[in-house]
């Protein structure tokens, strides 16, 4: 975990990791009080749907503007402005009193998310650049721990607190200071390198195969997310609901480990061969989850999300450095397909399941699992390093 060591003992990468956390960490405050929100405003599901779709236009409509405000304004400003701007917009939320100020809010943080997720990759890439080191994995482990903070300490926090958007103020501000406080080692970071030629489609493309990567593997992570629970129960038959969460929790954890120890590996063999690698390790996984069998599903589980864990932050590192491109634009390119994919995937696989099985379902996450394999594979061979 030297990269976590280095992220721990420099303020400068500690500032741009605390960034991966914040997000996260609100994210995951949010989420707790879903039902809570829901129910107050007398809201079924297809009108709930149609607010958190408002949250996820707002991203994709803000990530493709993020690189040119971050041309304009430089990366460490707009890192700070961004997530400033996030934190006070991700109480409105629970301060809606109708269902159109819920989906207003919600297309604001989605917004205000979507700018600081390009901007904080765009900096740690930069950082990366200039500083030589390798810390794009452990940031986004910061990130999957915040979730952990935002969602798990916040469950408990739930009884103590009695109003929601107290909760969320109160998260939102201590993050909020803790990013002004450390905002100085970053603010006056601009890109270290310029696109230097014009846009052109042939520029883009050796982001082509690396986007449809990203959207495979965001896909998958999103059908995790909102399936693993419906497989363990109607598949695997889980006998209760401590088993039937196992799933998810599992694959959250590896996940987590494995990005603190993914800088370390990709240092070794470099960003294809560290893809490679978690991809067959995903394609294992899914094997053993279509065993059928509960334990040995949440096993699968929890070796998906530790094959999966480097792939996304590899990813990022591979966008942020394609030349003639800055690293704002390949990054957003990557994060857009990936956040695509992640929307769309589940709702895919949903119909599918319903369709003929879950089953089937993941079935063809394992067939997609080696199609992006056969990409990286193949981009490797075509000496996309």
């Amino acid at each position: 975990m030297r990269s976590l060591t280095l992220i721990l003992t420099n303020r400068l990468y500690f500032g741009a990791s605390w960034v991966f956390a914040s997000l996260n960490i609100l994210i995951g405050t949010w989420a707790i009080y879903i039902p809570t929100v829901a129910e107050k405003l007398g809201l079924g599901e297809g009108a709930l749907g149609v607010s958190l779709f408002f949250f996820a236009l707002g991203t994709l409509i803000s990530i493709p503007m993020a690189p040119l405000i971050i041309k304009q304004l430089g990366v460490g400003r707009v890192t700070i402005v961004s997530v400033v701007f996030f934190c006070v917009a991700a109480v409105f939320p629970l301060l809606a009193s109708s269902h159109f100020l819920l989906s207003l809010a919600l297309f604001m943080v989605g917004a205000t998310s979507g700018v600081t997720d390009i901007a904080m990759n765009t900096l740690v890439s930069e950082i990366e650049s200039v500083k030589k080191v390798k810390i794009m994995s452990a940031a986004h482990g910061f990130f999957s721990l915040g979730g952990v903070i935002g969602a798990g300490i916040g469950s408990l926090l739930i009884a103590a607190i009695a109003s929601p958007w107290i909760h969320m103020a109160m998260v939102a501000g201590v993050t909020l200071v803790v990013n002004l406080l450390l905002a100085r080692y970053y603010i006056n970071w601009r890109s270290a390198t310029k696109e230097k030629t014009s846009f052109s489609f042939r520029s883009m493309r050796p982001l082509f195969a690396l986007g449809l990567i990203s959207f495979i593997m965001m896909a998958s992570e999103g059908a995790v997310v909102d399936w693993s629970g419906l497989y363990l129960e109607k598949v695997t038959m889980a006998g209760s609901a401590l088993l039937i969460g196992m799933g998810y929790t599992v694959f959250s954890v590896t996940m987590t480990l494995g990005r603190f120890l993914g800088d370390q590996i990709s240092h070794r063999l470099g960003s294809y061969p560290i893809i490679i690698t978690g991809l067959i390790l995903g394609a294992t996984a899914y094997l053993v989850i279509l065993t059928g069998n509960t334990m040995a599903a949440i096993i699968g589980f929890g070796i998906l999300g530790l094959g999966f864990s480097v792939i996304i932050p590899e990813l990022f590192r591979l966008g942020g450095n394609v030349s003639e491109m800055s690293a704002a634009r390949g990054i957003s390119f990557i994060a857009g397909t990936g956040y695509a994919g992640f929307l769309t995937g589940p709702v895919v696989l949903g119909f599918l399941a319903q369709w003929s099985s879950l089953k089937t379902s993941y079935i063809l996450l394992l067939g997609a699992a080696l199609f992006a394999l056969v990409i990286a594979w193949y981009s490797r061979k075509q000496g996309n390093r």
